[in-house]
């Protein structure tokens, strides 16, 4: 199993493409169910969780084919992939798939729209929380559709060929949710009025593709979005933004190595609360025509106390690289998490680096050191492993961290991009 090793102590200067974001390839992708038509996706990150989707997409019958497109922006890694979905071959997205990413659940949602029935299981995903898919059920219910859940299926259906439009109020503000429900809003006859929407950039960019697909949606990037439900939706050609937890995690690498580093091709508008609270903790955050730039001298971090929130608030995603910065700052931070119930597995592995953590119910307490000292260390989920690697940057020695397929999952090139600007990072198979 792969392994990165990292020798901690230098600055960070250069250059950092960003990637176009996992978060909003995902559903993008998934939106190619909706229509026979091909449907073309620029700025595709290359990801473990990108291609297991192909996978699943591919039990469906979706056909696809990258066109060898190479830009310079991330040097030729990010692609440009054409999905067809001309022949629904399969509605089941059986277990063995499922199980392996949370995301590929919301296929439910277009196949339901399109195909009148789905049948999905229950999905798997992050051990970071129970994350139910209650609010998903709900909204398709309210659509027309019949819902069993069966020996960990959902079992969906129409009950006379179509999902009918209608008004749903989230009870509590779910990304998954809303993406799954424009989907299935967008083939409804009808109107559909979203109440409290989730307003993240991954929703507007996916509003944004359906609309090109000849969807009626207005309203995305607010708390109520509105669809006017279409016969049919054609194909399209739609670029996937930069990664905003991506900008954010490397800021963030940045502020605790020290050093100079330009994040091309990302937006501040993606992330301009996360933004701010970093430049709190003593980086200089500046746009420029290409991109962000972060700096910070030799000045010390500063503590910062922070609470997770939906857009626009500080994003769950860059908690755990927070608090990672936060374990060499002069003073003491609160980080509240009020998003996912268990999303502190990175503690224990932060203070085995040195980390000060004391944690109370869905809160921690951070009291910076002086100094980390490089360890063995164990990824738990995605967003927890990259913690560790900012940590391991600062630190003193030499830092291993261990089940990096986590990382894979959600980063593109991380030893790359980080050694090219200075960093001793690299990739060990065992």
């Amino acid at each position: 199993m792969d392994r990165i090793r990292i020798v901690g102590g230098n600055e960070l200067n250069g250059t950092i493409p960003i990637s176009g974001a996992k978060n909003a390839a995902l559903p993008l992708m998934i939106a190619s169910l909706l229509t026979d038509d091909t449907l073309t996706l620029e700025n595709v990150p290359h990801l473990a969780d990108v291609e297991q989707l192909i996978r699943i997409l591919g039990n469906h019958g979706v056909d696809y084919s990258v066109n060898g497109r190479r830009e310079k922006q991330n040097e030729g890694y990010s692609r440009t992939i054409n999905f067809s979905a001309r022949n629904i071959v399969d509605t089941t997205a059986p277990y063995e798939l499922v199980s392996k990413m949370r995301a590929s659940f919301w296929v439910v949602g277009p196949l339901l729209a399109r195909m009148g029935e789905a049948k999905v299981s229950l999905p798997g995903g992050c051990a970071i929380g129970t994350r139910p898919v209650d609010l998903f059920l709900d909204g398709l219910q309210a659509l027309g559709a019949d819902i069993d859940v069966e020996s960990g299926y959902v079992l969906a259906k129409t009950r006379n060929g179509r999902l009918v439009g209608n008004r749903f109020m989230f009870p509590k503000v779910s990304v998954g949710a809303t993406h799954v429900m424009l989907m299935a809003a967008s083939l409804a006859k009808g109107e559909t009025v979203l109440e409290n929407a989730a307003r993240e950039p991954e929703i507007v960019n996916l509003a944004e593709c359906l609309n090109a697909m000849g969807a009626k949606i207005s309203g995305a990037g607010t708390s109520t979005i509105t669809i006017d439900g279409v016969d049919s939706l054609s194909g399209a050609r739609h670029r996937v933004i930069p990664d905003r937890i991506e900008t954010g995690t490397y800021a963030m690498a940045v502020a605790m190595t020290g050093g100079n580093v330009l994040l091309e091709g990302a937006r501040a508008d993606l992330l301009s609360g996360a933004l701010e609270t970093i430049g709190q903790s003593g980086a200089a955050i500046t746009e420029e025509a290409t991109g962000i730039r972060v700096y910070r001298n030799g000045n010390g971090i500063q503590p910062v106390d922070v609470s997770t929130a939906p857009f626009p608030g500080f994003p769950t995603d860059l908690q755990a690289q927070f608090m990672g910065l936060m374990t060499m700052a002069n003073g003491k931070s609160k980080i509240t998490e009020t998003i996912f119930e268990n999303r502190f597995m990175h503690v224990q592995e932060l203070a085995r680096l040195g980390a000060h953590i004391t944690l109370s119910g869905q809160t921690a307490m951070v009291e910076g050191v002086a100094r980390l000292k490089g360890a063995p260390v164990m990824a738990t989920d995605l967003r927890a492993s990259v913690s560790l690697v900012i940590a391991g940057l600062a630190a003193e020695g030499e830092t291993t961290v261990n089940r990096v397929y986590h990382l894979d999952r959600g980063f593109e090139r991380l030893e790359e991009k980080l050694s090219n600007c200075g960093a001793v990072i690299e990739r060990l198979s065992s």
